[in-house]
């Protein structure tokens, strides 16, 4: 008999550390699709371009699943953005006063260039969201990057005082190798009509590469 004035409540679901651990790696790999799907339209479309049914269409998941992950468009759009701002400076901060300058920044170009090859939509993404004001990431371009692009230039100077590079204004040095190597990403259009050659060529890649690391280190190696 069922006793009068008790709410009887349904126990919470017990998952096994097996079963969680599937769950966890489903919930990381569904948000990983729904990044990836809103990537692809935004650096095709624009954010004012791009739907939420056609994100979750591409991702292959509903529209409520959708939000569930992320409350607006706006708010996938900006930790696609925020993520993708993560990936591009990370090689930016492993620079230490202790490395050798011009193999460090070799590599550093080098890097940079292979992310133009390989995540060309990235890139043209953030260069959509910057020429465009960055609305919505303008906070992270005023504290986060500032920070470290002040960090890395007082590394870059301790270089040049030491003697291993010549003078040069350490935030141009930088902003020149991303403007360079990243030209290759979003103006790829361009770069191919010319030469007929993209950088996923092998050989084009490599004398791209060569010819970079020539115009910008052969003026800080001191003689």
């Amino acid at each position: 008999m069922k006793s009068e004035g008790k709410a009887t409540t349904k126990p919470a679901r017990a998952f096994s550390p097996t079963a969680q651990k599937r769950r966890e790696k489903a919930l990381k790999e569904k948000r990983a699709r729904i990044m990836q799907a809103a990537l692809t339209l935004f650096s095709k479309n624009g954010v004012s371009g791009t739907t939420v049914e056609q994100i979750s269409e591409l991702a292959n998941v509903s529209k409520s699943n959708l939000l569930y992950y992320f409350k607006s468009k706006d708010g996938l759009y900006l930790s696609v953005i925020t993520h993708l701002l993560d990936v591009w400076l990370s090689p930016l901060q492993s620079f230490s006063a202790e490395q050798e300058p011009i193999e460090t920044l070799r590599e550093y170009i080098k890097v940079k260039l292979e992310m133009s090859r390989d995540n060309p939509a990235e890139s043209k993404l953030f260069c959509m969201e910057v020429i465009q004001g960055a609305p919505l990431l303008i906070k992270e371009l005023e504290t986060p990057l500032k920070a470290l692009l002040d960090a890395k230039s007082a590394v870059i100077n301790e270089w040049i005082t030491a003697g291993k590079l010549n003078a040069v204004e350490p935030v141009h040095l930088i902003f020149s190798i991303w403007a360079i190597t990243q030209h290759y990403a979003d103006f790829s259009v361009q770069i191919k009509a010319v030469t007929g050659n993209d950088l996923s060529d092998p050989v084009f890649f490599e004398s791209t590469l060569k010819n970079i690391q020539h115009i910008i280190l052969d003026g800080l190696q001191p003689h």
